[in-house]
């Protein structure tokens, strides 16, 4: 360490060219890598951050067609608007810091604000190729992982637009694979939030008349309590029905973006729908009353959005606009707009007061389910409070969770915010299991909790018993949910079970308790399945683990002679050092998703329900044997 200390020189500074520190610190512009299994993945990102400069030439009035292409690993995305200034092609693709979304008058509510996401592109793509096309003339380049390969201009008889062509860099992104799902969900928010804008995706147009109120009525999946409320005003909109689900399933967007942790915007939108409600039923309803079983969806257009990172999936801007404006005598003059959250709150009192009071039937409804909740409630609270009694007296908490010393709900600095991000939280079953983990995890960022066997089907059991479950309640107390999901303590929720079948039910049932009571979690992406090796494969010289079946026949192949393969059935059989590496930067994690469309309650009945006939059928016609399982991730 003196040494190291010693021999610190100029020689020890290094300057790296703008796309070699885009490609040494990806998770800096794109979230993270991943190989397509999860729609946060940075392929997905790619893609966005191409799409939003389209997106931004429509909002300026330019182009309402784009048409998307994937075949396979290559994209093409094209579109119809003014295309990029065939002297600055090079430069905007190349160069950071540099593009038209610095110039409010070029584009005054755009979601590329930085400069940074074509770039990003470009640095971390094995094919990347542009073409702007202007009045009968071209300008394009070529590049690989961001260093120019070829450029010119031609004469060409395109329609104005800009062509982009790219293929993610398998150096940096694996064996990925675009899931097309995730791609069409993506593809349908930008028609609802871009009313007028046809999106053509593998030749298929995807387009929205009504704007959010499309996006509800063709997503939701149960039937609502009475028919959407839509309101719609000069940069915002918003639509809101109530169902009998528990928890909120509110969408939030800034500039077309998908908050997917919503933010300030958010934070107004549920304030002002509770405050308003309060004010027009002249009743002390509390919040959390009013807002169960929401379901419903923001979206807000604002100048110079400032968002908490570079994926844009949390707004923490505070104003409307606010920039610094030159004055003609060479003065600065601060130009700040409203509040978000009084431009949010005065558009809902106003609007969705006036709809109550014509709407009286509507009216009717909302109080009749805000007056259950407030019953379910309350008889659940005392319940409750004598558990959470006991298991204070008992210290069961203290050893049912070895916290971590960052949260994701702290309130950090710039510099600590990437470390937020990776806050996470292993559900394990045992001693052994909780034990192993505990012991290599890293401490700053990464918390254990520790069940005690298998926890009780909530699918079947009333809200009471439930709430009567001690285990249960100690849970949500570490994830910090139980009174506002704002509150999570943790970025990731990871069950972290036995490859076997005990595993597996445990898993089934951990979800069950989140999908019933904490959808939102699931919906948001913060749960996961940890994924571990199923074998160890080695001979004296290396150590190779693998999880499945094709990387053990890998391994063996590679590693040829006195080769000794080791199947796990459980994590405690997995000793600390090696423990050490399944958790670490290269963590491999299953998310748990869940599409708008897709019924809880049908999902809950399906799989956790009464064993019916249709459910034997499923389970004779996916059985697969011990070897096949193997094959696929478990």
């Amino acid at each position: 360490m003196a040494d190291t200390i010693t021999n610190y020189t100029d020689e020890n500074i290094k300057t790296l060219k703008w796309n070699e520190h885009i490609r040494k610190r990806a998770g800096m512009y794109i979230g993270r890598l991943g190989n397509g299994d999860n729609p946060g993945d940075g392929i997905y990102v790619l893609l966005k951050e191409v799409i939003d400069n389209s997106i931004d030439e429509f909002a300026m009035g330019f182009g309402k067609v784009i048409n998307i292409t994937i075949d396979g690993k290559d994209v093409t995305v094209r579109d119809f608007g003014r295309g990029i200034p065939l002297n600055s092609v090079i430069d905007v693709t190349s160069k950071l810091n540099t593009g038209g979304k610095f110039d409010d008058e070029a584009f005054k509510k755009s979601v590329g604000l930085n400069g940074v996401g074509t770039k990003a592109v470009n640095a971390l793509s094995s094919l990347f190729y542009v073409e702007s096309f202007r009045d009968g003339e071209s300008s394009y380049a070529s590049f690989c992982r961001g260093e120019l390969e070829d450029s010119g201009r031609r004469a060409v008889k395109e329609k104005n637009g800009t062509l982009v062509r790219f293929t993610p860099d398998e150096e940096m992104f694996g064996s990925f694979a675009y899931n097309l799902d995730y791609v069409v969900t993506m593809i349908k928010n930008y028609a609802y939030l871009k009313k007028g804008l046809t999106l053509n995706l593998n030749g298929t147009p995807y387009v929205s008349k009504k704007g959010l109120l499309d996006l509800i009525n063709e997503n939701i999946s149960e039937q609502p309590l009475y028919p959407p409320i839509h309101l719609e005003g000069e940069d915002i909109e918003i639509v809101l029905t109530h169902g009998n689900s528990y928890g909120e399933n509110i969408l939030s967007f800034v500039n077309g973006q998908n908050t997917r942790d919503g933010g300030t915007h958010l934070a107004a939108f549920r304030e002002a729908i509770a405050k308003t409600v309060k004010e027009f039923f002249k009743k002390d309803y509390a919040p959390e009353d009013v807002r169960q079983g929401v379901v419903g969806a923001i979206s807000i257009q604002i100048q110079e959005p400032h968002f908490e990172s570079q994926t844009k999936i949390k707004l923490g801007s505070t104003y409307m606009w606010d920039k610094t404006v030159k004055n003609p005598d060479g003065t600065m003059t601060s130009d700040r707009g409203p509040t978000i959250r009084s431009f949010v709150n005065d558009f809902i009192k106003t609007n969705l007061d006036n709809y109550l009071h014509i709407h009286k039937e509507t009216a009717a409804v909302m109080q009749e389910k805000i007056v259950a909740s407030e019953q379910e409630r309350k008889e659940i609270s005392g319940i409750q409070k004598k558990t959470k009694e006991r298991s204070k007296r008992a210290s069961i908490f203290n050893k049912k969770l070895k916290d971590c010393r960052i949260h994701y709900n702290d309130k950090l600095p710039a510099s600590k915010q990437a470390e937020a991000e990776q806050t996470s939280i292993f559900i394990t079953e045992g001693d052994s299991a909780s034990g192993t983990i505990t012991k290599v995890r890293n401490a700053n960022t990464q918390a254990v909790f520790s069940l005690r066997g298998k926890p009780i089907n909530c699918y079947k059991e009333s809200r009471k018993h439930v709430a009567e479950n001690e285990e249960l309640n100690l849970l949500i107390a570490a994830l910090g949910v139980e009174e506002d999901m704002d509150n999570l303590r943790y970025n990731n929720i990871i069950i972290a079970t036995d490859a076997d079948d005990d595993g597996m039910h445990i898993r089934m049932l951990v979800v069950t308790f989140f999908l019933k009571y904490y959808p939102d979690l699931i919906r948001r992406g913060h749960v996961h399945i940890l994924q571990t090796p199923l074998f160890r494969v080695k001979n004296k010289k290396e150590t190779r683990y693998c999880y499945n079946n094709k990387e053990k026949e890998a391994a063996v192949r590679a590693l040829k002679t006195g080769v000794q393969i080791t199947r796990f059935k459980g994590l405690g059989e997995i000793s600390d050092y090696e423990f050490r590496e399944f958790i670490g930067d290269d963590m491999r994690l299953d998310l748990v998703n869940l599409s708008d469309e897709e019924s809880i309650s049908d999902l809950m009945e399906f799989y956790m329900g009464d064993n019916t006939i249709d459910r034997q059928n499923f389970i004779r016609q996916n059985l697969r044997s011990e070897e096949e399982l193997e094959d696929v991730n478990i």
